[in-house]
Order: structure tokens, then C-alpha cells, then sequence
């Protein structure tokens, strides 16, 4: 008889420790939902401003307008995605997009000049930095869910529960290439 409770209790006590398991892996997936919906608020502000941005400058740009047609197909592939990872591809795309936009603004001093077009420049600035850190606060939440998702009992509550590694926002290999690249430096 007194093995029969000791069994028991042995159920018991590993029955509490996969429920916690269980919970804290669901907090932590809810935390990692709650920092992208935090992502969501600054890119909704991103693609407010950006059909904005573009009017500022087609004026100037007429003979740049595959640059534009880059940024606004990219916006528009950003708010039509529909799942997490589908927004960060959709992200990626769109800031190497704005990344093109604004080496081609370069070559415009007049458009650089421009009052309404330099209040844009410093919204999306501000808002590229505000998501610079939400992306981080976003990467540190997936990394915390990954690590209690792959680490071992964890693992197993996890996989019965079918909870699996998360995709990190990150720059994708192209624009980690270009970033790696010895920038140069052209005094003419």
C-alpha cells in the first residue's frame, strides 16, 4: 500500500512540474506574440508614412520610378501579410526597398531641401529606431520561448504540445551580406 502512494505521489509531483512547464511555455508565446503586436503598431506607422514619402518625392524623381514602384509594391506585400513570418519577409523586402529610396534621394539636393519632405525623413527615422528596438525587445521574447521550447525536460512537454523553434526578425542573408561589405569612402 505505501507504494501505491508513493506512486502516486510521484505522479503528482510530475504531473505540477509539466503543467508549469506548460504554462510557462504558453506565457512565453504570449510574450512573444505581445512584443511583435508591438512591432505591428510601428510598422502600421511605417505604412502610413511611406504613400506619403513617395508623393514627396515622385516630383523630383521622375526618372527613379522603379525605385518608387519597389517601395510601394513592398508597403503593400508588408500590410497584406498575414502571419508573423510573413510580416518579417514582407519587412525585410520593404526596408531594403526604403534603403534604395534613400540612396536615390541622395541625388536630389532639392528634394533634400524640402520642408515637408525632411519632416517625413524624421517620422520614419524615428519610427525605423523605435521598431529597431521593438525588433529587439521581439528577438529577445522568441529567443526566451525558443530556449525553453529546445532545452531538455522542457523539450518533450513542448513537443507534445506541438510547440516548436520560432523565427527570429533578423536582416536576412542579403542585406547581412551588404552590411558586412567594407563601406567606401568617395571624397569627389
Amino acid at each position: 500500500m505505501t507504494f501505491f502512494w508513493i506512486l502516486l505521489g510521484i505522479l503528482i509531483l510530475l504531473s505540477i512540474y509539466a503543467v508549469s512547464i506548460y504554462n510557462r511555455v504558453i506565457r512565453l508565446q504570449n510574450n512573444r506574440e505581445n512584443s511583435f503586436a508591438d512591432i505591428d503598431v510601428q510598422l502600421k506607422q511605417r505604412h502610413d508614412l511611406i504613400p506619403q514619402l513617395v508623393n514627396a518625392v515622385k516630383g523630383y524623381m521622375k526618372h527613379e520610378e522603379g525605385v518608387l514602384t519597389k517601395v510601394t509594391q513592398a508597403r503593400t506585400n508588408a500590410v497584406n501579410a498575414s502571419n508573423i513570418n510573413d510580416k518579417i519577409t514582407a519587412e525585410k523586402q520593404l526596408t531594403t526597398a526604403l534603403s534604395g529610396l534613400n540612396i536615390a534621394v541622395e541625388a536630389y539636393p532639392d528634394l533634400k531641401a524640402n520642408q515637408n519632405f525632411m519632416q517625413l525623413q524624421e517620422e520614419i527615422s524615428d519610427i525605423e529606431n523605435k521598431l529597431a528596438a521593438a525588433r529587439r525587445y521581439f528577438n529577445s521574447a522568441t529567443k526566451e520561448l525558443n530556449n525553453a521550447v529546445e532545452v531538455f525536460p522542457a523539450n518533450l512537454i513542448a513537443g507534445m504540445f506541438g510547440f516548436k523553434e520560432e523565427k527570429m526578425f533578423n536582416l536576412g542573408e542579403t542585406k547581412r551580406a551588404e552590411l558586412d561589405k567594407t563601406p567606401e569612402v568617395d571624397f569627389n
